[in-house]
């Protein structure tokens, strides 16, 4: 009785730990896996896991399952490991080839802001000591002045008049916090150093920069580069466009990057317009194309679950010439299918990218990474650590983005 006691418990701990580890694996499993995936007409979902991960649908294979379909319908499959442990249910979405002219093409960007964005707060010397009165009525870093006492204030010289003629009397000011429109009054105070009325903060209405073109889309008539968003230097917040264009541009030299001092790519804006931003989003800048772009091929986007860890080329242009090839190393994070924007970890190999640069510098986000003759994706940012190594985002997150655009803009019109 007593040996059986024991079997009995050795074999409910046994079934416990069993338990907790497919629970476990399960947890595991289902942070490796997106929630939704594009797949072509006819083609099996191939998912990178260290298990076997089979896509099923009604008991249908995935394959079977988009022959029954049409192009752009969504429908949920069931994720199982082995082919026998629920994961998940994902969406996937049957799409045709998607194709788009690889740039890799300097270009200009010149933004105006809506309203003036709050880009610091200070002190002002009064009679009464260093007073705070934007800060101290609850005006933050990354806040947009719209306008005040109704007044619309466009730029800085706008907001500094309106404060200057105020005579210390209460401001009413309209302010955009987020996606959030709050009003705050407050009172101007008068500084000692200048003998004028002050608020106490510094605002920003234009910012202007260099980028790389990543691709056009011939479908929906957009160019899109950059893969991250315009952000404002000093509080690193989205900057919220009101208007802004794209134009052509030059890189004339290139600063080395060196460990703790990202590297630069410096050119020149030129004067013709290739677009009119529609969108500044974490994911790039986005316009329809007004100019002309000039490209001899399209190139098939590889789908997220096609990217491989291995060697890929990165296209950028260094000089006033044409854009270039050169040799890198892609890893697909592991929080890759839980982001839309820093996906790839890209290593430079070419030793005449890190003769010329170091690896990633500024100016080159936005450069296209190709694999297996397929767009995978976009440089983004540079590893102030390391400058060999950065991140990049899948293409299909941008041409997903710069299909909203488009139909963004068909409501517009419609």
């Amino acid at each position: 009785m007593k040996a059986a006691r024991i079997l009995i418990k050795t074999l409910f701990c046994f079934l416990t730990a069993f338990a907790v580890l497919i629970y476990a694996g399960v947890f595991y499993l289902q942070s490796t896996v997106s929630s939704e995936y594009k797949i072509k007409k006819g083609d099996t979902l191939q998912i990178k896991s260290a298990v076997p991960i089979t896509a099923t649908y009604n008991g249908a294979t995935l394959a079977e399952s988009t022959n029954l379909r049409n192009i752009g319908e969504t429908f949920s499959v069931d994720l199982k490991a082995f082919g026998v442990i629920p994961i998940s249910k994902i969406d996937v979405q049957v799409v045709d080839e998607l194709h788009v002219a690889v740039l890799g093409i300097p270009f200009g960007m010149k933004v105006y802001t809506n309203g003036v964005m709050v880009t610091s707060l200070s002190d002002v010397a009064t009679e009464k000591g260093n007073l705070k009165p934007a800060m101290d009525a609850g005006i933050k870093l990354g806040d947009y002045i719209l306008s005040v006492n109704g007044e619309t204030v466009s730029t800085n010289e706008d907001l500094s008049q309106i404060v200057e003629k105020s005579n210390g009397k209460k401001l009413k000011f309209k302010i955009l916090r987020g996606n959030t429109v709050i009003y705050i009054s407050f009172c101007p105070v008068k500084s000692v150093e200048t003998g004028s009325y002050k608020i106490g903060l510094w605002v920003k209405d234009s910012s202007a920069g260099i980028g790389t073109l990543t691709f056009y889309s011939p479908t929906s008539d957009i160019i899109c580069g950059l893969g991250h968003g315009i952000c404002d230097e000093e509080t690193g917040e989205l900057i919220n466009i009101k208007k802004g264009s794209i134009v052509t541009a030059e890189i004339i030299s290139a600063e080395k990057g060196e460990v703790g001092k990202p590297g630069k790519l410096n050119g020149r804006m030129g004067y013709e317009t290739i677009g009119e931003i529609s969108q500044n989003s974490h994911g790039g800048v986005y316009s329809h194309l007004t100019g002309e772009i000039e490209f001899s091929k399209l190139t098939e986007i590889a789908l997220k679950q096609e990217v491989k860890n291995g060697k890929a080329k990165i296209v950028c242009t260094l000089d006033g010439g044409a854009p270039k090839e050169y040799d890198c190393i892609v890893e697909v994070r592991s929080s890759a299918y839980h982001s839309k924007t820093q996906n790839l970890l890209v290593t430079v190999t070419d030793p005449e990218l890190l003769e010329k640069t170091g690896g990633i510098v500024q100016g080159m986000s936005g450069s296209p990474i190709i694999q297996n003759g397929k767009l995978i994706g976009a440089v983004t940012h540079v590893l102030i650590d390391d400058p060999t190594k950065g991140y990049g985002i899948f293409a299909e997150n941008m041409l997903e983005t710069a299909q909203g655009v488009a139909e963004e803009k068909l409501k517009e019109a419609s």
